[in-house]
């Protein structure tokens, strides 16, 4: 019974605690209720009889009242009397129950802020309207800022339009024409040109400034143009250039810058006829005609330059009777690319280029176009950058030495009224016209121009020129300086010509010797036998070799095509027969020397199938490896590359020291037997003839091509010389050896001279030859050729 008791006693307890705050807060909702319902806007209730007017708000009682006739106004802190301070520049600006501070018109706080509390928080400053772009100003005007505002005035050498005024922000101004108004001071001797805002005084065509004074100021003044000054190049003797510098004179005692169409005519007239008179420049010596080009080419450029200046017209076309042509455009202002040119020649450069970035003149721009010049510049030497010689020993595999020009086109003169065109800003471009012709092996078609030496003279040079393509018989370039410019075939000399002449010249002469050498083995009869077969493939070899040599070994065109390979593959074979021919003399006298007492040595047709099977198994074998090896780009022989050359070195090495073995084992079997009891002197004495011969034919041929692996990299012209020397006198070392010194061969001679000449003595050495020739008979083949 006590736990229920307890339990309802609890509760009753929780209703009382709670029941309190409800009853608080509902007394004060109705208290609240009690307020608001005459409290007026912008105030708050402070009990059920009384409010407050909110900060920046008051009502006609004060902040409290009690009354609900009362209402709550906006306090007006910027109004009489004055609360607060903003500061200097700065207007107090009222707000419903507050206020700030602005800065006035043309003022503004530093840190960019639109408003401020106080006058500590005062940090307005003057606006430059002219430099903050807020300028309205019309661009006819200049703006001029003022403290707290600016003015629109117009600029020096403006005028308001008319009705519009000077000042305002919607002032509007145009250009004064002084030249027409009267205002400018001009000298007499220039002419007024109006220009926006001012005016210039510009020399008159034929004039130029004084000394002290610029072109195109406003105090310019001027004086007639006189001719300029052009002198004969000292120390030269020559009757056409005299006479040419007579008529100089005589133009420049007569000259008026009216005249000067005229003049330049006259003058090309002149250039032509002493360019053309006969044997009189020719005979000067090289370095004095040039020296005479580079002098009239400077001289031509200045006269021509200064008389342009005094044209009347804006372009000027003259072609005389001897093909020389001069084109001249002259522009007082222009923009962007011009293009001028004449028949020779043609020109594509920026405006700002011919000006020079000066506006004291007319803009001249020409070109003189001369094929007479050629004379004066006949044998002049072409110089290359040293870029461009490693360029070339590398296409060329082989040390430059020099390149030769050779003149395709007319020497074109350009020049332009800016005369410090030595480093252009932008790059100026030709196309030169010129007779069509196809580059050689070792030639180029170039763009050069003449460069003056420092001892005055001259030479062609290709430095600051790129040649972007040619076809049609036109040539264009790009130069970043100005000169005379030519279109040259230049031709890099590669090759030592005494080389290569001496090669030529002795090619021939082993040809001949090895055709007798070929005829003789073939048409004697007493030496037929082994080794004269091997002597006479041997020579057979060498001739097809050598003439496929002298004839293909160049490769024309640049470019390895079929029969460059063709002459490459023939070359690598027949040079590789002649040694495999020259192993076979080695064999047959191992035959005769060491096993001569052992049977006979190898028969004809076992002889051919190596000396010609060998070589064309290792042909094709190195041909199916690597086809693309025959063939370089200026010789028709094996390319060093991959190693494919070994395809002959080796061969070659193993056939030299094999024959070398067999020598050697040869001189030591007859010394053995030269010291025997009872020697067959006889047979021994011809062993050893043959062995010697045998061995010096090793050393001529093995040697010759030793030193002919460096003809075809070419970095030492000693080891050239030697190639050509031992290649020349293969065929006559042969010749000699093999012919000439066998005294068989020398009767078989004899009484072939004797059936041409008919003499008596052919009959004796027909019979003593016969006679031999049956002893000989009786001899085994292996000892006929003895």
């Amino acid at each position: 019974m006590g736990g229920p008791r307890r339990r309802h006693h609890s509760f009753l307890l929780l209703l009382q605690v709670l029941g309190v705050p409800l009853i608080l807060l509902e007394a004060g909702s109705q208290k609240t209720r009690d307020c608001s319902r005459w409290c007026p806007p912008n105030s708050t209730c402070v009990n059920a009889t009384t409010c407050r007017c909110s900060p920046g708000f008051i009502s006609s009682s004060g902040d409290i009242f009690t009354t609900a006739l009362e209402s709550c106004d906006d306090i007006n802190e910027c109004g009489p009397p004055l609360t607060v301070s903003c500061g200097k520049f700065a207007d107090c600006q009222n707000t419903e129950g507050s206020f700030h501070c602005t800065c006035i018109k043309g003022y503004e706080l530093a840190s960019g802020a639109r408003t401020f509390r106080n006058e500590s928080e005062n940090t307005c400053q003057d606006v430059n309207e002219c430099t903050s772009g807020q300028n309205p100003c019309h661009n006819s005007t200049h703006c001029l800022n003022n403290i707290g505002g600016y003015q629109c005035r117009c600029r020096p050498g403006w005028k308001p339009v008319p009705g519009s005024p000077n000042g305002p922000k919607n002032t509007v101004c145009e250009d004064v024409d002084e030249c027409s108004s009267g205002q400018p001071t001009c000298h007499e001797s220039t002419v007024c040109i109006n220009t926006v805002g001012s005016y210039k005084c510009h020399c008159r065509r034929g004039w130029e400034p004084k000394p002290g004074f610029q072109n195109k100021q406003p105090n310019t003044t001027c004086e007639e143009m006189s001719f300029p000054t052009w002198t004969p190049p000292p120390g030269i003797k020559s009757q056409s250039m005299s006479y040419f510098f007579e008529r100089v004179q005589e133009l420049h005692r007569d000259f008026k810058p009216a005249l000067a169409q005229g003049i330049m005519q006259d003058l090309i007239k002149s250039v032509d006829e002493m360019l053309e008179a006969p044997n009189d420049l020719e005979t000067l010596p090289p370095h004095n005609r040039h020296l005479m080009a580079t002098h009239f080419l400077l001289g031509f450029e200045a006269v021509l330059r200064t008389l342009a200046k005094a044209m009347p017209g804006a372009s000027f076309t003259y072609l005389s009777p001897s093909n020389t042509e001069l084109s001249l455009m002259i522009q007082e202002r222009g923009d962007g690319n011009i293009t001028m040119g004449q028949s020779h020649a043609r020109m594509l450069l920026d405006w700002a280029v011919a000006t020079g970035g000066r506006d004291s003149g007319p803009t001249v721009m020409g070109i003189l176009s001369s094929c007479n010049m050629q004379k004066l510049l006949a044998n002049a030497s072409l110089e290359l950058e040293p870029e461009k010689k490693v360029e070339l020993n590398k296409i060329h595999q082989s040390p430059f030495r020099g390149a030769k020009p050779r003149l395709l086109s007319a020497v074109n003169l350009v020049f332009l009224s800016n005369t410090n065109t030595e480093k252009l800003d932008s790059p100026v471009t030709f196309a030169f016209s010129h007779r069509p012709e196809t580059p050689g092996p070792r030639q180029e078609l170039i763009c050069a121009f003449w460069k003056s030496d420092g001892n005055s003279s001259g030479h062609w040079a290709m430095t600051g020129c790129q040649t972007l393509g040619t076809g049609n018989g036109s040539t264009t370039c790009r130069c970043n300086h100005l000169s005379s410019f030519a279109i040259l075939m230049a031709h890099y000399d590669i090759e030592d010509r005494k080389l290569a002449l001496i090669t030529k010249v002795g090619l021939v002469l082993s040809l001949v010797c090895l055709l007798l050498c070929i005829l003789t083995f073939l048409l004697v009869r007493p030496i037929q036998g082994s080794r004269t077969t091997v002597h006479l493939h041997l020579c057979i070899c060498l001739f097809v070799g050598s003439a496929i040599f002298l004839a293909g070994i160049e490769n024309e065109g640049g470019q390895v095509g079929l029969r460059c390979r063709l002459v490459a593959g023939l070359l690598h074979y027949f040079f590789l027969a002649a040694f495999c021919w020259m192993s076979l003399e080695g064999v047959e006298l191992y035959f005769l020397v060491v096993r001569v007492f052992q049977g006979q040595g190898l028969s004809k047709w076992q002889l051919c199938l190596i000396g010609y099977g060998v070589p064309l198994l290792i042909v094709a074998i190195s041909a199916a490896i690597n086809s693309e090896g025959y063939g370089r780009t200026l010789y028709c022989w094996l390319h060093p590359a991959r190693g494919f050359l070994w395809s002959f070195l080796g061969p070659v090495t193993f056939i030299v020291l094999c024959n070398a073995v067999v020598f050697v084992t040869t001189v030591w079997k007859l010394t053995q037997k030269f010291s025997e009891i009872n020697p067959d002197m006889k047979k021994l004495k011809k062993a050893r003839v043959l062995t010697i011969t045998a061995v010096a034919q090793l050393f001529v041929l093995g040697s010759t091509w030793v030193f002919g692996l460096f003809l075809f990299t070419p970095q030492s012209w000693l080891l050239s010389y030697t190639f050509t020397t031992l290649n020349c006198l293969q065929g006559l070392f042969l010749f000699v050896l093999h012919c000439l010194l066998n005294k068989k061969v020398r009767e078989e001679y004899r009484r072939w001279a004797g059936r041409v000449t008919g003499n008596r003595y052919s009959e004796f050495t027909t019979s003593t030859s016969g006679t031999g020739h049956n002893q000989t008979q009786a001899h085994r083949p292996s000892e006929s050729g003895m």
